[in-house]
């Protein structure tokens, strides 16, 4: 018996990694603001009471979800700015890292791109605070560079939020392309590859 507790809640945990897992594959067809909570314990084979267990609402369960989707990506942002060679490196490298998420996490990739501008506020304000965080470490890294020198914390931050927009605005190309012909995909690579180095550029001359 002095397991019973720990079972419990394994139990509670996979439960909720049910809900969660559950709601996101229903919106892969709809958006959140459309989502009913009926829907998601119908499909993990739960009362409509066992919800509210483990969330207080649709909403929460959204936010929930940008945690998940968004939370475990810092190491992958830090990595993706940390000191490189040549901009040429880390460009290589980023579009490298956004591709191999958007092929192992299709589902996360399009509920944020759909969710960023959505009808659900609290989730719009989870997603816009993780973002903020990704900019801050992307300025961080940025600013160890010795071309940050002369930059203000202002256009440091500027230069973030680009870099972390233009993250996003690649993964969403990425994921448009995962089931078309190889060529396209290489189009979308060559593509991302252009426009983070339009940005390297106008960093380069920034302070000209």
């Amino acid at each position: 018996m002095s397991h019973t507790p720990g079972v419990r809640q394994a139990q509670k945990r996979k439960t909720r990694q049910a809900l969660l897992d559950a709601a996101l594959g229903l919106l892969e067809e709809q958006s959140l603001s459309s989502l009913g909570l009926r829907e998601v314990t119908r499909a993990v084979g739960v009362a409509p009471t066992a919800f509210y267990r483990h969330f207080r609402s649709t909403e929460d369960l959204g936010v929930a979800l940008v945690e998940e989707a968004l939370g475990s990506l810092h190491p992958m942002i830090r990595t993706t700015m940390s000191p490189a060679e040549d901009d040429d490196e880390r460009i290589d490298r980023a579009v490298e890292l956004i591709a191999g998420h958007v092929a192992a996490h299709p589902a996360h990739v399009r509920f944020i791109a759909r969710e960023r501008h959505g009808g659900v506020q609290p989730v719009r304000r989870a997603i816009r605070e993780q973002l903020a965080r990704f900019a801050e470490e992307v300025r961080a890294e940025l600013a160890t560079d010795a071309s940050a020198a002369g930059w203000s914390e202002t256009d440091l931050r500027m230069l973030a939020g680009l870099y972390v927009d233009q993250m996003l605005i690649t993964a969403s190309l990425f994921l448009e392309t995962l089931d078309t012909p190889d060529g396209e995909r290489r189009r979308a690579v060559e593509t991302a590859r252009r426009q983070l180095r339009l940005i390297s550029v106008g960093r380069t001359h920034w302070l000209d």
